[in-house]
């Protein structure tokens, strides 16, 4: 019996390996979005502390100038925000474009893995067509052996 082989098989192994790249830069990509959205978290945390202690000092009293400092910091930490929002807003889109590259890959690698399993499946019927026709023919030869030899 012949062994089975694949004449596409190393475009398989290529498109498998581009696949597998894509994943891992997506993972990469998703990795930096969920870096970011922590990073906004514990921005907006930090942010509510100062609004926290802002509105503390208010209620108990203080000079002008730290409301003018609680004011200014407060301000500066919308602005950090709204500027990561922007950022994560484009590693977002990174994100997404990447995940449809990934998807564009498997699609193309899904291609050729079923071309290949069909190509098996007809090997294999082919193999058993041969192994049927080879049994028969052993069968036949083995009974007109034994009517000659009667």
């Amino acid at each position: 019996m012949k062994r089975f082989q694949y004449g596409l098989e190393t475009v398989l192994d290529y498109k498998t390996q581009v696949l597998d790249n894509l994943r891992t830069e997506h993972a990469a990509a998703l990795h930096q979005v969920r870096k970011k959205e922590d990073e906004i978290h514990r921005l907006k945390r930090e942010l509510s502390g100062y609004e926290g202690q802002f509105d503390k000092k208010k209620h108990v009293g203080g000079v002008i100038e730290e409301y003018r400092l609680f004011s200014l910091c407060i301000a500066q930490m919308e602005k950090t925000i709204d500027y990561e929002k922007e950022h994560l807003f484009v590693l977002r889109k990174k994100e997404e474009e990447k995940r449809a590259k990934v998807v564009e890959a498997k699609i193309d690698t899904s291609k050729f893995e079923k071309l290949k399993e069909r190509k098996w499946t007809a090997w294999q019927k082919a193999e058993m067509k041969e192994e049927e026709s080879f049994i028969e023919e052993f069968v036949s030869n083995g009974l007109s052996r034994r009517a000659e030899s009667t």
